[in-house]
């Protein structure tokens, strides 16, 4: 920590590692410090436009930097376990991007780890700092919807084949950990459980029918049962085109909400309240991008900023951000659970 703010280094330098150099600088009690690729070179181009910002290709010399408070991971998701691993070792608070990792037993390892060596873990989901879906999580908590009925998520996409042939773990079981489900619909399946609770049962099927030489699905459906006894569906593709943006609905006997992205398109209940209306106008065409719905670099960095903010702020304070190991591990294990049921063709029972 130096002048009163905290240090970031990034470690994986790829497309996304460009919105957190982004957020980092968007705030004030945050500069960006390091950056970290294995590549040779990547680093050095990485940190050539960002005064000060030091090039490391040796992860153990990273790391050493006495001026690094907190560490983010933009690697492919299933390579976040061991540098995390090793920036959790090397006492340093991590913030890694969705998916946590690949399974929830890895996850675990994180958390572990975090815990014994008294640092702070954390998850990207940028999602859930979006004012509209805190509207739609407050309504809940309320209990304004009344009893949960129907609890959907859709992420109807579409990425080219060339996205998949561009970088060579895209569409691996080993380094994406899965397609459609883990890599691009997991911020709504967060969503969904973060609205609707603890699932109870989970059946799905997924399909490669767009995509060619990928190992995993680019379409998927599910059908779940929440603890609280509503019903919900997942679809997720990568082959729909031309993309659309990932929409959340939440149904219940007195009231509905739509959430496409950060707008509110349906926002109604049997007890209207006097700001109902207000939230409506404001709310009702939010969207300030296309949420990459068919371009993975069509997002802002507003989201990861919330996210970074939230992190430091639980630091100061010895609280807890919003998105915990926990909470990172919960719609992992409900894509693991999924992908397990495609295999099985049997239910799966939480």
């Amino acid at each position: 920590m130096k002048n009163g703010k905290y240090g970031f280094g990034i470690i994986g330098l790829g497309m996304i590692s460009s919105f957190h150099a982004k957020a980092i600088a968007s705030l004030d009690d945050a500069y960006l410090v390091a950056g970290f690729d294995m590549v040779p070179g990547k680093a050095e181009s990485f940190c050539k436009d960002k005064s000060g910002v030091k090039p490391y290709d040796r992860l153990e010399d990273f790391l050493a930097n006495p001026e690094i408070d907190v560490v983010t991971v933009t690697t492919p998701s299933g390579a976040h376990l061991e540098v995390a691993l090793q920036a959790i070792n090397a006492h340093k608070n991590v913030i890694i991007e969705k998916p946590m990792e690949i399974t929830p037993e890895r996850i675990d390892q994180l958390i572990t780890a975090a815990k014994a060596n008294h640092v702070m873990l954390a998850g990207v989901f940028q999602s859930r700092y979006m004012e509209a879906s805190n509207l739609v999580k407050k309504a809940i908590e309320e209990g304004r919807f009344g009893q949960l009925t129907l609890c959907n998520a859709q992420v109807k996409w579409y990425r080219s084949q060339e996205y998949y042939d561009s970088v060579g773990w895209r569409g691996t079981w080993k380094l994406d950990g899965g397609g459609a489900l883990m890599n691009q619909s997991i911020h709504a399946i967060d969503l969904l459980q973060w609205f609707g609770g603890p699932v109870s049962e989970i059946s799905g099927v997924t399909g490669l029918l767009g995509h060619k030489n990928i190992e995993v699905e680019d379409t998927a459906a599910a059908v779940l049962k929440f603890q609280n006894g509503a019903i919900g569906v997942i679809e997720g593709s990568t082959a729909v085109y031309p993309g659309f943006l990932k929409k959340i609905e939440i149904c219940g006997t007195k009231g509905s909400a739509v959430l496409e992205e950060e707008s509110l398109t349906l926002w109604k209940f049997d007890e209207e309240r006097p700001e109902d209306e207000k939230i409506r106008q404001e709310f009702m065409d939010k969207n300030s991008s296309k949420g990459g719905s068919s371009d993975p670099a069509a997002i802002n960095f507003v989201g990861h900023a919330r996210c970074f903010e939230d992190v430091i702020h639980a630091i100061k304070t010895g609280t807890l951000p919003k998105v915990t190991g926990e909470e990172a591990r919960k719609s992992v294990k409900i894509i693991c659970s999924i992908y397990k049921s495609a295999q099985t063709g049997a239910k799966v029972v939480f």
